[in-house]
């Protein structure tokens, strides 16, 4: 009898074992031991582990095709409603959920076709997906005031109730990063390294999607994986574009990689620009990762190149700036406001500039970074944003340090100088755009000013072409003129500062470029961004988008409690106007914030966007 019950207590064991074993996480079989909601599969929020306001409904084995979602809003809320193309379902196994609230137990309406064995049945159902609290690593100072955007809306017209602003902001010198600076050679500015503060609001306030970059993505404490994340721009295909110190990423709004790269060993130090190119191809506003003077010298350059970069990530061409322009024009530097120059924020310099004995110490001297000064392996130019023209295969750039918009050919020869003559050597004074009125007629100009209420950009951001108003022979330009140095010179008081938003119109073959619109001037100093900030022209409601990242933080500075000089705080300004207008439809003020720039997101182009 014992041998008989040997192998059924070993069979017994055996099946004990594995029940145990299932119960722990052993392999499930044929079936799925998950939570399923509906008629397909699971729920996944934060698929990919850095946009927790996203979420997939798995196919659950089936194919499904005609998918449409709406996030149902809260009360008083802004709807989001899309459909999602038979190639977004393929490429997340599913239905890609896009704009819930933190926070919350959302409530999303889908509807579906679902085909199997030959069998194609249509469903409508409704999901309940809980998201958890808004969350990003702070830096520990006490200006921080919140943990994320703090938004109060002012106003929105009705035209603009659906609007999604994806809003790129940053958190100042986080201690964990800003430790390293290169060496062999020296120079660049490696250590430009704040924090990412990345999301999207709505026209209610509310925040509906953010990146909360993983280790894999960004590392602070990696001088490869670091630095401020900028130039975000999304393209026809909904794909989001940006860049961030030695990398320049491309990533879907769930959080999906398309690539995340190097840059090319021939260049450093990425930051403020990234075009997505007509041609197919990035140009990345670097700088030169060794470059050896004429002095023999050899450093790293800051904020000086142009990266032609094809889509294979192959470098195909480059503009030098240092070599195309003219690297030691210091009109501009001289006038500059030590306190802020772009993200290099120190209010003890508040109201200082440098003088021409500064700037002959400077370069007789081994001093190169990222600091305000002339020539080759200083912060000289400070070009801030790139952008292409297929109708001539050139480049526009807007250069903070010499406060000027400039037009570049594939020849590396300069077509077009938008800004003020003075300081411009001889190669260069027939370039200069005249200023003229709406009939053509020159406009007066004296002492860097011009009547009929003309003027130039001062320290401007965003020198961004209007392609569909744009053709061969006129281009029209929006700008984001900041406006410190205006008039090559610093105000008797320093509450006399004022931004503008303004575009131009540039006649290419006559030479010359006409004020169409400006806003902003009226504000004053409340209004006033010393540094960064955006404007642009979207087609979808022929409109110009503008943000005022930084407005506010050019009043006086006050003191800490140790009696050190402190900056005062910023409350960037989202603003849209109807072409023409000088009324805001929408103005959005985010409290207490370091604002970079924040643009308009389409989320039909993300998820029904058009399959090749």
């Amino acid at each position: 009898m014992k041998l008989k019950l040997v192998p059924t207590a070993a069979a017994l064991a055996a099946s004990l074992m594995m029940g145990a074993a299932l119960a722990s996480g052993g392999a499930s079989g044929p079936t799925v031991q998950v939570e399923v909601q509906g008629k397909i599969g699971e729920v996944i929020v934060n698929p990919y582990n850095i946009a927790p306001l996203t979420a997939v409904i798995r196919n659950g084995g089936y194919v499904i095709e005609d998918a449409h979602v709406r996030v149902v809003p809260k009360k008083g809320g802004q709807e989001i409603a899309y459909d999602v193309n038979n190639a977004e379902l393929k490429t997340h196994a599913g239905i890609p959920v896009f704009g819930l609230y933190p926070d919350y137990a959302n409530q999303v309406e889908v509807s579906y076709t679902r085909i199997f064995q030959g069998k194609k049945e249509q469903f409508k159902e409704t999901y309940t997906i809980r998201t958890a609290p808004v969350y990003m690593e702070m830096n520990g100072s006490v200006n921080t005031k919140s943990a994320f955007l703090d938004v109060d809306v002012k106003h929105v017209d009705k035209k603009y109730g659906d609007r999604l602003y994806l809003v790129n902001n940053l958190v100042p010198k986080p201690p964990k990063a800003s430790r390293a600076v290169w060496n062999n050679p020296t120079g660049g500015a490696l250590e430009w390294s704040y924090g990412p503060q990345n999301g999207i609001v709505d026209t209610k306030g509310e925040v509906r999607w953010y990146l909360l970059p993983n280790l894999d993505m960004y590392d602070p404490e990696s001088i490869y994986k670091s630095g401020i994340m900028m130039g975000f721009q999304q393209g026809a295909d909904g794909l989001l574009t940006w860049g961030y110190g030695q990398r320049y990423v491309k990533y879907d709004l769930m959080g999906r990689e398309v690539f995340n790269r190097r840059l090319p060993a021939n260049y450093s130090d990425f930051s403020h620009a990234l075009d997505r190119a007509q041609n197919g191809h990035y140009f990345i506003r670097a700088a030169s990762a060794d470059l050896r003077r004429a002095d023999n010298k050899r450093v790293h350059t800051v904020r000086d190149v142009i990266a032609e970069v094809d889509e294979n990530g192959r470098a195909v061409d480059e503009f030098r700036l240092f070599d195309i322009l003219d690297p030691y024009r210091d009109n501009v530097i001289k006038t500059l406001d030590q306190g802020a120059v772009c993200l290099n924020i120190d209010a003890s310099q508040a109201g200082k500039t440098l003088s021409a004995e500064d700037l002959a110490k400077q370069e007789a001297s081994d001093t190169f970074g990222d600091i305000a000064g002339v020539g080759p392996g200083r912060n000289w130019a400070h070009v801030n944003s790139v952008d292409y023209d297929p109708n001539d295969d050139s480049i526009v750039i807007s250069s903070r340090h010499q406060s000027s918009v400039i037009k570049i050919g594939r020849d590396k020869k300069v077509k077009w100088i938008l800004g003020t003559p003075t300081g411009w050597k001889d190669q260069f004074k027939d370039k200069v755009l005249t200023p003229v009125d709406k009939d053509g007629k020159p406009l007066k100009c004296a002492d860097n000013q011009c009547e009929g209420g003309f003027d130039w950009t001062w320290t401007q951001h965003t020198g961004w072409i209007i392609d569909s108003k744009t053709n061969k022979d006129v281009l029209f330009l929006t700008v984001f003129d900041n406006g410190d140095g205006r008039g090559l010179e610093q105000p008797p008081l320093p509450d006399m500062k004022y931004s503008r938003a303004v575009v131009y119109k540039v006649d290419q073959k006559k030479m010359t470029v006409q004020q169409v619109w400006e806003y902003g001037k009226d504000r004053g100093n409340e209004w006033y961004s010393p540094v960064t900030s955006l404007t642009k022209y979207m087609d979808d409601k022929d409109s110009i988008m503008v943000y005022s990242a930084t407005a506010g933080m050019g009043a006086a500075p006050s003191k800490d409690k140790a009696g050190n000089a402190k900056a005062a705080s910023a409350h960037p300004y989202i603003m849209e106007f109807d072409w023409g207008k000088t009324t805001p439809a929408v103005e959005i003020r985010i409290n207490d914030a370091m604002g970079y720039q924040a643009m308009p997101i389409s989320v039909e182009s993300a998820f029904n966007y058009k399959i090749k």
